[in-house]
């Protein structure tokens, strides 16, 4: 046998020296849920290892996380009932505390990299990510609100916003707006794929943010397709979008590879709430070692092309393989 494959496995020392894929902190983009008030840091029954914090405590979190090497947060907000209305005018208030907060970190904390989210649905009374009207998403209604937002967050210090809405155009209207208002160096990392999709549950639960009435369909992405992404991403790409997101990551795999050979930009993905939550519900229950699997997972969404990656996982990623693998 002149080709023995095993020979190239034989050591540790051999097979790193010809792994083909490498996932380091600095690839990981860690969640965070804001709550307005002080001392507050509630677990996330659904997504356990997760919490709701407010500001003061998210300050002392992201200074351990940055201590570890990881230097990329999102951020979300969960906003009270009585702050939403059916424009989500809260959402570009001066005295929004998650605007406020966002300056708060980025003065403290100038070198980190703090992404936004943009969409109606943590601010609006109808739990829909566009403006309702006669119980329809309108769509190109929707997007002047998204460019107030955008707006509002880039003079908070946001050094990226994601717009997470799939509004058809948004893209080019918020980076209209952005240049106009001065902000040519704010980046978006477009959530360019965005599926309807069953694993979004804990994530809702965090932010108390699911539709009042209806679903998402009309504007999130059906799971049956996948050539239907080429098209979300030449219109991001076209309108300005610095970064293309797939969002789920895990069971999207083949969508990620899809982005990531045909657009030079960098290709981000999302390992949401639902894909991490089964994970860790496994491991508790003793089904599967999460010290082997959790690094397998976040690995094999590189391997499938993602520059980026979005995980709740990102802290204990960093805490254990601060180098990388």
């Amino acid at each position: 046998m002149f080709q023995r494959p095993r020979r190239n496995r034989r050591t540790a020392a051999i097979r790193g020296m010809q792994a083909e894929t490498h996932l380091h902190p600095d690839h990981l983009v860690f969640p965070l849920f804001l709550v307005d008030g002080t001392g507050v840091r509630t677990e996330i029954p659904s997504l356990p290892g997760s919490f709701r914090c407010s500001a003061d405590v998210l300050l002392h979190e992201i200074d351990a996380c940055m201590k570890l090497g990881l230097n990329n947060f999102v951020l979300f907000p969960a906003v009270s009932d009585h702050l939403k209305d059916r424009d989500a005018t809260y959402s570009y208030d001066p005295g929004n505390f998650y605007l406020k907060t966002a300056s708060a970190i980025k003065s403290r904390f100038p070198e980190c990299c703090l992404i936004s989210d943009v969409a109606m649905d943590p601010y609006s009374s109808d739990g829909h990510d566009g403006l309702v009207h006669n119980g329809q998403i309108v769509n190109d209604d929707t997007l002047p609100i998204l460019a107030a937002m955008s707006v509002a967050q880039a003079a908070a210090g946001f050094d990226m916003l994601g717009p997470s809405d799939m509004m058809d155009g948004r893209v080019g209207y918020m980076r209209q707006a952005l240049d106009d208002a001065g902000f040519s160096q704010t980046g978006i990392l477009a959530y360019t794929a965005k599926y309807a999709s069953a694993f979004y549950g804990p994530f809702r639960d965090a932010l108390e943010s699911a539709p009042k009435s209806g679903d998402k369909k009309t504007y999130q992405m059906n799971p049956a397709n996948r050539r239907e992404a080429l098209i979300e991403a030449e219109l991001d790409a076209s309108e300005g979008a610095d970064m293309l997101m797939v969002k789920p990551a895990l069971h999207y795999l083949d969508v990620i590879r899809l982005l990531k050979d045909n657009f030079d930009q960098p290709i981000a993905a999302y390992h949401v709430s639902g894909e991490c939550a089964m994970l860790s519900a496994a491991c508790r229950n003793g089904w599967l070692d999460f010290e082997k699997a959790m690094p397998e997972t976040l690995l094999s969404i590189r391997r499938a092309g993602a520059d980026v990656i979005l995980t709740y996982f990102a802290k204990d990623f960093a805490q254990r393989y601060p180098g990388g693998i």
